[in-house]
């Protein structure tokens, strides 16, 4: 259940004039890279940070590289949004939640909803949305780092379906190692914690797992304790 990146190089972050796009010192070069991720990130990628980018081959890219990984405090973080969908579909497949599914679909829609993912546990048909956490402080991890009303709009779905008789998850993936708890980030955005207790209380399960990190790797570790 690991996800491995090639052709990665410790560089050093020096600016994010947008979402997409980073500077950063490599090898002694200020170069160009793309931000696997739309989020804020405002308390990772700071001036000076360790950060880890892969180098790619593709002559259609308007940039060689893209920005993997950041040190923040010792700890290394993931940064790759793609990472989370990709680690916990090994998982699940692996019979990570306690049983292997007979089938996985990746984006599925039910309802108004597009999940992550469908599979069907013992013939009954379950739809999961992963979200990826790269917000830490003090050991404590959590999610959202900017307002998300599409995260809102999922979880909303996933009650439907427990209504209908179906089984839900929302997984959060937590993009780091040796956490202490997860949590909503009320302070960010209150609406998306109300709509986790919600989901809850409506029978939807939730889960949080951490990840081991090293700079070309990701891989799921462990369950983190979720207080709501």
């Amino acid at each position: 259940m690991t996800m491995q990146y090639e052709q990665i190089s410790p560089a050093i972050f020096l600016a994010r004039p947008n979402r997409f796009i980073a500077h950063v010192l490599l090898n002694g070069a200020e170069t160009v890279c793309h931000v696997k991720n739309t989020g804020r990130c405002r308390e990772l990628l700071v001036p000076g940070a360790a950060v880890y980018v892969q180098h790619s081959d593709s002559s259609a890219r308007k940039t060689a590289y893209d920005l993997i990984a950041v040190e923040k405090n010792g700890r290394l973080i993931n940064m790759d949004a793609a990472a989370p969908n990709a680690v916990f579909r090994e998982y699940l497949a692996a019979g990570g939640l306690g049983f292997i599914p007979s089938w996985i679909k990746a984006e599925q829609r039910h309802g108004d909803s597009r999940f992550d993912f469908s599979f069907v546990r013992d013939g009954r048909s379950c739809f999961a949305e992963v979200k990826g956490v790269t917000l830490e402080e003090n050991g404590v991890v959590r999610f959202p780092d900017a307002p998300t009303q599409r995260g809102v709009k999922h979880l909303h779905g996933l009650i439907d379906c427990v209504r209908e008789g179906l089984e839900a998850w929302v997984v959060f993936i937590v993009q780091m190692r040796d956490v202490r708890y997860f949590e909503p980030n009320r302070a960010t955005h209150p609406e998306f914690a109300r709509a986790l207790c919600e989901a809850r209380e409506a029978g939807v399960h939730i889960l949080a797992l951490d990840c081991a990190v090293t700079p070309d790797s990701l891989r799921v570790h462990a369950p983190v304790e979720v207080r709501l």
